[in-house]
């Protein structure tokens, strides 16, 4: 059964747009690297696969889960198969810390982005706390400016929910309208189609770079700020909860082992 196929029953069964693209994108890269198709494939190839990804791409540790799902799901659906790929997930996610910048640090970065759609792109991320998915997945009906709210349908978990627009985000995604004229995704790619996840990324990594930030920097990063922004402007934990999307309020606590008070508040003994 070609991909498409597999894309059809992912959407009879519901699946979100972003979980529909994750995962056709992980068994397409699967089937490009072995050059045959994937019932073709015995277990030990399997794992050189795994390898590869972890010690060459070096893959996170959420993305290493993500291919072993997309790849067991792929088999029970295309080859009636049910291979055990569990032993292939990660042993323990890595107690770290999200990767925060400050404020004026994401200004800079706008503020060296190329044009005003990169521009915009940036801001709507970090102003909303949006993960990439939810960005790109974004139609020009989703941002409702009578009500200065942004509309995110099936974000992770296949859940909808809305944000607030900022005022200085709306004015640069007016300034953003009048020159690019998108027809239906908010931010389209060249074909009309919507931007890709990677495309975002690079130009994020690219304004960083030119804005002299020597960090990592990911859509996500933005995220993170957002989150983090918001608890030290005094926001309560819940609110960021609800607005980041996330299920569990222990996700959403991570944010406070970054910005608690008291620990960055304790002065160096070497600065006394």
């Amino acid at each position: 059964m070609p991909l498409p196929d597999f894309v059809k029953i992912l959407e009879v069964k519901r699946y979100s747009k972003n979980t529909i693209e994750s995962y056709s994108s992980i068994v397409k890269m699967a089937i490009q690297f072995f050059e045959k198709p994937l019932n073709k494939i015995d277990e030990t190839e399997l794992h050189r696969y795994f390898y590869h990804m972890v010690h060459t791409k070096k893959v996170s540790y959420s993305y290493q889960k993500q291919i072993a799902m997309a790849l067991k799901l792929y088999y029970r659906e295309v080859f009636d198969q049910n291979i055990n790929l569990e032993f292939l997930f990660p042993s323990r996610k890595p107690d770290r810390l999200p990767v925060v910048i400050a404020r004026k640090e994401v200004l800079k970065i706008i503020e060296k982005a190329n044009n005003i759609k990169h521009k915009s792109m940036i801001a709507v991320v970090y102003s909303a706390g949006l993960r990439v998915g939810e960005l790109i997945a974004l139609e020009i009906k989703d941002i409702d400016s009578s009500r200065m709210v942004i509309h995110i349908k099936s974000g992770k978990g296949n859940k909808d929910r809305i944000v607030p627009l900022s005022e200085k985000t709306l004015s640069m995604l007016r300034e953003y309208y009048k020159e690019y004229t998108p027809k239906r995704y908010l931010f389209e790619g060249q074909k009309g189609d919507r931007y890709s996840s990677s495309s975002f990324n690079k130009l994020l990594q690219a304004a960083a770079k030119r804005a002299r930030i020597n960090k990592n920097i990911t859509a996500h990063t933005l995220r993170h700020s957002y989150a983090t922004h918001l608890l030290e402007n005094g926001t309560d934990i819940r609110i960021i909860q609800k607005l980041l999307g996330h299920n569990s309020i222990k996700t959403t606590m991570i944010y406070t082992q970054v910005t608690e008070p008291t620990l960055l508040n304790v002065t160096s003994p070497f600065d006394d």
